[in-house]
Formats: C-alpha cells, sequence, structure tokens
C-alpha cells in the first residue's frame, strides 16, 4: 500500500485552485485512486467551526489573532483528516495549506514570514505537504473575479493593496524556494488549467508510487 500523500493547491484567491482540484478529483476517481479532497481554512470539524469565524464579513480580526486562528485550524486539520487519510494510502487534494498564512497573514498583514512560520511549527511539528502545485495570476485579475463571482467573505473584501502584499509574498517564496512549487499559469482558459493540472499530478503520482 502506498504511504499517503499532501498535494497542496496555493495561489491568491480568484486563481481558479478550486475549479481545477475538482477536475483533478473526477481524474482520480476515473482512474481509481484513492483520494480525498478538503480544505483551508477548515477540513475537519473544529476547523469549520473556525473557517466560519475567519469568513465572516461581521468579525473585526487583528492580523495576530487571525494567525493564530490558522494555526489552530490547521493543526486540527492535520490531526483529524489529513494524517488518517494518508495512513490509508490516500492522496489528499487540500484547497491551501501553510503557505497561504505565509503569504496572507507574513506578506498580507504584515506580520513576517518567519514569525508565521514558527507559529504553524508548533502546531505542525515539521510537517509539509509531498507537492505544491501554485496558480499564478495577476491580483488585479483575481480580485475582479472575486468581485464578479459575488458573496464575499471577509478577506474577499480586503483592497487591492492587500492582494498586491499577498502575491508579493507568494512571489518571495517562489523566488527563495523554486524546488518547492509546480507553477500553474491560472490566466489560462480553466480547460488548460485543468489540463495542466492533471498532467502535473500525474507526474506527482507517477513518482510517489501510484501506478497505472
Amino acid at each position: 500500500m502506498n504511504k499517503g500523500i499532501l498535494i497542496a493547491f496555493e495561489g491568491s484567491d480568484g486563481a481558479g485552485k478550486s475549479t481545477a482540484l475538482r477536475a483533478l478529483a473526477a481524474h482520480l476517481e476515473e482512474e481509481k485512486i484513492p483520494f480525498i479532497t478538503t480544505r483551508e481554512p477548515g477540513g475537519s470539524p473544529l476547523a469549520e467551526k473556525i473557517r466560519a469565524l475567519l469568513l465572516d464579513p461581521e468579525n473585526e480580526i487583528d492580523g495576530r489573532t487571525e494567525a493564530l486562528l490558522y494555526a489552530a485550524s490547521r493543526r486540527d486539520h492535520l490531526k483529524s483528516t489529513i494524517l488518517p487519510a494518508m495512513e490509508q494510502g490516500k492522496v489528499v487534494l487540500t484547497d491551501r495549506f501553510l503557505d497561504s498564512s505565509l503569504a496572507y497573514q507574513g506578506a498580507g498583514r504584515e506580520l513576517g514570514e518567519d514569525v508565521v512560520e514558527q507559529l504553524n511549527d508548533f502546531g505542525l511539528e515539521g510537517f509539509r505537504p509531498d507537492a505544491i502545485l501554485f496558480y499564478d495570476l495577476d491580483p488585479q485579475i483575481g480580485k475582479a473575479r472575486i468581485e464578479a463571482r459575488g458573496d464575499m467573505n471577509r478577506l474577499d473584501m480586503e483592497s487591492l493593496a492587500f492582494f498586491h502584499r499577498v502575491c508579493d509574498g507568494f512571489a518571495g517564496l517562489l523566488r527563495d524556494h523554486p524546488d518547492r512549487y509546480i507553477v500553474i499559469d491560472a490566466s489560462q482558459s480553466m480547460d488548460d488549467v485543468a489540463k495542466d493540472t492533471i498532467e502535473k499530478t500525474d507526474e506527482i503520482l507517477r513518482q510517489a508510487g501510484y501506478g497505472r
């Protein structure tokens, strides 16, 4: 039995990660590869309750409190959902993981990447995804997509300057750790984004021993 792997989908809001993840899930189901899909914040009963607090537009949450809530949510998500699925040999697809906190709270909230990483390490105990798919998109395009779809949450309502800082944070992570990411051009059509996602994930799974 395979040991199970975690693949994280990262990028700024509006980049099409969730749509690509659904396309990949349908592909894995056709290929009869055992998997689960999950998300952050959320992914476990307790973490979903924290998600509701974090994304409610009526809540005013300062940057440090926000970072602490994300870290707590991530710890429970890891222990309650991710690790049990991996122990069963499943592929875990998560819409966001640690790198989102490094970009959103570290850069967007200007808390500092190192501070946010150290905070999360207490809960993650060194655990990291096996692969990260990064969806690259201009922040103005992403912001326009968010506004067009409506029903915006607390983070969706942030200023364009905030999203520029988030994108700069992601750009710094890509620059400093190029081997950590598989970059996908999210400005393409969604069909092409989904195609690239499936092709790149198939290669990840082959290398991890999920033969077809």
